[in-house]
C-alpha cells in the first residue's frame, strides 16, 4: 500500500539551541524533545524524571468529594458495594484495581462484569437487577456509564446508588448518579483530561486515601494495573498518563502480580517490558477472556494472590487468545474477499460490512486488520440478540464517533472516541446506515486521510547514529500517543553486500546499508513484508529508508539496527 510521508518542522531554532545547550545534548535530541512540546530545561526536567508529586490532586476533579463521601458511607453502614466495569483491558483493569484496593479491608464487596454477547457494552439492566436481587446498594462503574441515564435512573428507583467513574464523551445529559467523575465533563475544570477508565479509577482511591491518610505505598501496588490500561486503551502518554505509566511499567519489570507474571510465562516474554510488549502481549490476552469466554476471568487473574490460581486462570486464558488468533485471522480473510470482489466497496470512502455469523468478540480486532489492507473508516457488524451491533476504527486525523453520531437516529445505542467506537442499530436499519455513513463520511474527510500517512520526526544521516543518542533518546520512553518512538527518515542508501530476504518465502528483509556519501558507515536493519524488494535493493538503485532505531541481540551481542517502516526508491537531487 502506497504511503505519504510527512516530515515535522524541526522547531523554532533559537530555542532548539538554548534547549540543547541547557541539557548537553545535541541539537537533534533537542529537536525531537521540542516537537512534543518540551521547550524548557523545566518541562524536560519533569519529562525526563516523572514524579509521584506531579500528579493532580484528586478532589480537582468534579464530584469527587462526593464520590468519597458515598464511599465512606457505605462502609461505615456496612452496605455491599458492587464494582461494576466493561468487559475490555480498560476495564477489567479498572474493576481489579478498586476492587483490590477495598476488598483489603471491606469484606461486603464484590465485582460484575456485563457478558460481552448477553448484555453488551457499559451498564445493564441485567447488572443492575443483579445488584438488587444480591442486595447491592452502592454501585461503582468504571470505563462506562457516561451515557447510561435512564438505566442509573432505573437503579435509584430501586434504591441503588451509582458512583460512574468514565473517560468517554458525555452525552447530552449527565446521568443521575451520586457522583460523576469524568474530565471531559463541560462542567469539569480538572487539569488532565486523557486519563484511561482505570487511571479514573486510580484518581477515586488516591482521593480516599488523602481523606483518610492512608499511605500512598498503598496505592503504588496498582500502578501495574494503571499502566497496563494507560497503554492498551491507547490514551496520550503525556502529563498523569506519563507519571502513572512510568511507574507502572517500573514495577511490572521489578515485581509483576502474580496474574501478570503467569501470561508471561504463558507468552515465553522474558525481558524488560515495554508499552509496546503491554500493547501487544499483555492486552491481548486479558481481552481474551471477554471475546472468547467471560472477562470475569481476566479479574480473577490479575487480583489472584494464589500461585496455582495464577498459572491456571493464565494457561486458559492464553488459550483463549490462541482460539481468538484463529477467529480472527478467518473473518478477516472473509471480510478481504467480501472487498475484493465489490466494486462499490473498493471505490467507497468507507467500508461497513454485515455478516450475522461473524464472531462478535473479535470484529473490532478484524476492523483494525480491515484498514492496514484497505485504508478506510470501517465498521464490522454481527448480529447479537437480534440487533445488529458493531466496532469501528477510523484512519488517522479522522473523528470515526463524530461521524457515527451524525447517524444517530438510525442507532439503538454508541459510544466511545475519535478513533474507535461500538454502536447498535436495528438488523432493518444496516442498509440506511451504510448508505448515510457513506454520505457523511465523503462530505467530510480530507482525500490526504484515506493514504496512509508516516510522520517522521527527522532526517537522519547515519554518521549522527551513536550508542550515546541511542541512550538518551531511551530515556523519551514510555512511548506512546503525543510521545511516539521517534522515526526517522535516512536518503540515498545502498546495499552493502549482505542484504538477503528472511523469513518464511522469504517474506521480510535483513538489510546491511549504507549512505551513499558515507560508505564506511554501516548499519544493519530488519524490514518485515518487504521481501519482494530484494531485487531492487541489491541492483544498486539508492533507497530512501524510514525506520525506528532499535537494539538487537545476537550471541550476547547488542547492537543498535533500523526497524523499517518503508522504503522506497530515492529521487535524484
Amino acid at each position: 500500500m502506497q504511503k505519504r510521508w510527512t516530515i515535522k518542522l524541526p522547531g523554532n531554532p533559537e530555542t532548539v539551541t538554548q534547549l540543547a545547550d541547557e541539557l548537553n545534548i545535541n541539537s537533534i535530541l533537542a529537536s525531537l524533545l521540542v516537537q512534543r512540546g518540551i521547550s524548557t530545561f523545566e518541562k524536560a526536567r519533569h519529562f525526563f524524571r516523572p514524579q509521584i508529586e506531579d500528579l493532580h490532586d484528586p478532589f480537582l476533579m468534579k464530584d469527587m468529594d462526593k464520590a468519597v463521601k458515598r464511599i465512606e458511607n457505605a462502609l461505615e453502614e456496612g452496605e455491599k458495594i458492587l464494582i461494576y466495569g466493561d468487559y475490555d483491558v480498560d476495564g477489567t483493569t479498572s474493576v481489579s484495581l478498586v476492587f483490590s484496593f477495598f476488598s483489603e479491608t471491606y469484606n461486603g464487596i464484590d465485582y460484575y462484569i456485563p457478558d460481552r454477547y448477553t448484555e453488551g457494552y457499559g451498564i445493564s439492566y441485567q447488572g443492575i437487577d443483579y445488584a438488587k436481587k444480591n442486595n447491592f446498594k452502592l454501585i461503582i462503574a468504571l470505563d462506562c456509564g457516561i451515557k447510561a441515564v435512564e438505566k442509573v435512573q432505573y437503579a435509584k428507583e430501586k434504591g441503588i446508588d451509582f458512583i460512574i467513574c468514565d473517560h468517554h464523551r458525555p452525552g447530552n445529559e449527565i446521568p443521575p448518579a451520586v457522583a460523576v467523575l469524568d474530565p471531559k465533563r463541560d462542567d469539569c475544570s480538572y487539569p488532565y483530561d486523557e486519563l484511561s477508565g482505570c487511571g479514573i479509577g486510580f484518581k477515586l482511591v488516591q482521593a480516599y486515601s488523602i481523606k483518610n491518610n492512608i499511605s500512598f505505598e498503598k496505592l503504588e501496588q496498582l500502578l501495574d494495573l494503571t499502566a497496563i490500561s494507560i497503554a492498551c486503551d491507547i490514551v496520550p502518554i503525556t502529563g498523569e498518563n506519563r507519571v502513572l505509566a512510568f511507574y507502572g511499567i517500573q514495577q511490572i519489570n521489578k515485581t509483576p502480580r502474580k496474574g501478570i507474571a503467569a501470561l508471561l510465562e504463558t507468552a515465553q516474554l522474558k525481558k524488560e517490558l515495554t508499552v509496546t510488549d503491554l500493547v501487544f502481549v499483555i492486552g491481548p490476552r486479558i481481552n481474551a477472556a471477554g471475546r472468547i469466554e467471560h472477562a470475569t476471568k481476566a479479574v480473577k487473574l490479575l487480583i489472584s494472590e494464589s500461585d496455582e490460581i495464577a498459572e491456571t486462570t493464565g494457561k486458559s486464558i492464553n488459550d483463549n487468545n490462541l482460539l481468538r488468533r484463529e477467529i480472527d485471522s478467518s473473518i478477516t480473510e472473509h471480510a478481504l474477499a467480501i472487498i475484493a470482489k465489490d466494486d462499490a466497496l473498493l471505490s467507497a470512502k468507507t467500508t461497513v460490512l454485515y455478516n450475522e455469523e461473524w464472531h462478535k468478540g473479535v470484529i473490532g480486532i478484524v476492523a483494525s486488520r480491515l484498514i492496514e489492507t484497505h485504508y478506510r473508516p470501517t465498521i464490522m457488524l454481527t448480529r447479537s440478540n437480534g440487533m445488529a451491533t458493531g466496532s469501528a476504527r477510523s484512519v488517522r486525523g479522522f473523528d470515526v464517533y463524530n461521524a457515527i453520531d451524525s447517524c444517530s437516529d438510525l442507532l439503538e445505542q454508541f459510544g466511545g472516541h475519535k478513533y474507535a467506537a461500538g454502536l447498535t442499530m436495528k438488523i432493518e436499519n444496516i442498509q440506511a446506515f451504510q448508505k448515510r455513513f457513506e454520505e457523511v463520511v465523503s462530505s467530510s474527510i480530507d482525500e490526504q486521510l484515506l493514504i496512509p500517512e508516516i510522520t517522521i520526526d527527522y532526517e537522519l544521516d547515519f554518521a549522527e547514529i551513536t550508542p550515546k543518542f541511542y541512550r538518551i533518546m531511551k530515556q523519551f520512553a514510555p512511548f506512546g500517543p503525543q510521545n511516539m518512538k521517534p522515526v526517522f527518515v535516512t536518503k540515498n542508501l545502498v546495499d552493502k553486500g549482505y542484504s538477503k530476504a528472511v523469513g518464511q518465502e522469504g517474506a521480510h528483509l535483513k538489510l546491511d546499508i549504507a549512505q551513499q556519501k558515507n560508505p564506511s558507515k554501516r548499519i544493519s536493519g530488519i524490514a518485515f513484508n518487504f521481501g519482494h524488494l530484494i531485487e531492487k535493493v541489491k541492483s544498486g538503485t539508492p533507497f530512501d529508508v524510514v525506520y525506528s532505531l532499535d537494539e538487537n541481540e545476537w550471541k550476547g551481542e547488542v547492537s543498535l539496527q533500523l526497524k523499517v517502516k518503508d522504503m522506497r526508491e530515492s529521487v535524484p537531487a
